[in-house]
């Protein structure tokens, strides 16, 4: 069972910042890395993601807002969210799919809420 254990997540006040970050196992290598959120009442959907060498994708709710980077060495990700909005609230969960299995792994999530 491959862990995604994320971190950072909490309550800001909008127009503030958070940043998450999610740590995958030591022995483990992955392709794309990436962020998903869901708002209570919809669908999971994309935030960014980003690819072993560096390309980044981003949602167009948060372009100039949101940065995602990684740690290739500590297989970890990370997602910077700056200009925060209520809007913004949501659980959001770790992305990776597996650079041998191909297989999609999940993190828990967490949850993060943007107060007006």
């Amino acid at each position: 069972q491959v862990q995604l254990v994320e971190s950072g997540g909490g309550l800001v006040q909008a127009g503030g910042s958070v940043r998450l970050s999610c740590v995958g196992p030591s022995r483990r290598s992955f392709n794309a890395m990436g962020w998903y959120r869901q708002a209570p009442g919809k669908q999971r959907e994309l935030v960014a993601d980003i690819s072993s060498g560096g390309s980044t994708k981003y949602a167009d709710s948060v372009k100039g807002r949101f940065t995602i980077s990684r740690d290739n060495a500590k297989n970890t990700v990370y997602l910077q969210m700056n200009s925060l909005k209520p809007e913004d609230t949501a659980v959001y969960y770790c992305h990776a799919v597996g650079a041998a299995s191909r297989n999609d792994y999940w993190g828990q999530g967490t949850q993060v809420t943007v107060s007006s």
